[in-house]
């Protein structure tokens, strides 16, 4: 499979060809991470290409975000939380020092990371969680991106 979706993840998402989406929501795209250190990590991709931060959204669409956001974080949280004993929280971020379009990050963080990290920002981990082949993101995340999605589509009829 091509890479190219990397380059315009929001882009391909609109086109139906980002093979990360979990599921569309409100005001954005659900999608699992590229790498999967901590199993769950997924990504809130806002449906606008050209926008950079949250305030560049009117406030209705703002809003619409940050409640794909909450309905993304609980899916993670009630999926990790039933796969792994150890589950502890969910860490929910908004960045974009990297990446120019607007996203917002959603961590689940576990008893059993690190003594030195644990208690810290994901970001940082070492450089090597985050290019390690281990930890890509393949087909033996299948069970976790369908569980992530029924959430979603729970949380999502709930509304």
């Amino acid at each position: 499979m091509a890479d190219d979706w990397r380059t315009d993840r929001i882009g391909s998402a609109l086109r139906g060809e980002n093979p990360t989406v979990l599921r569309r929501l409100t005001a954005g795209f659900a999608v699992i991470g590229d790498v999967q250190f901590l199993p769950g990590y997924s990504v809130l991709l806002a449906d606008a290409p050209h926008v950079e931060r949250l305030s560049d959204l009117p406030r209705a669409k703002r809003l619409a975000f940050l409640s794909d956001m909450d309905h993304l974080g609980e899916a993670v949280e009630r999926v990790s939380r039933r796969a792994d004993p150890a589950f502890r929280r969910v860490n929910l971020e908004i960045l974009g020092n990297t990446d120019g379009f607007l996203h917002a990050h959603v961590w689940p963080r576990f008893g059993w990371e690190p003594a030195d990290v644990v208690g810290r920002p994901v970001w940082l981990y070492p450089r090597d969680r985050w290019s390690d082949a281990r930890f890509a993101l393949g087909p033996r995340h299948d069970p976790l991106r369908r569980a992530i999605a029924d959430e979603l589509a729970h949380l999502h009829a709930e509304d």
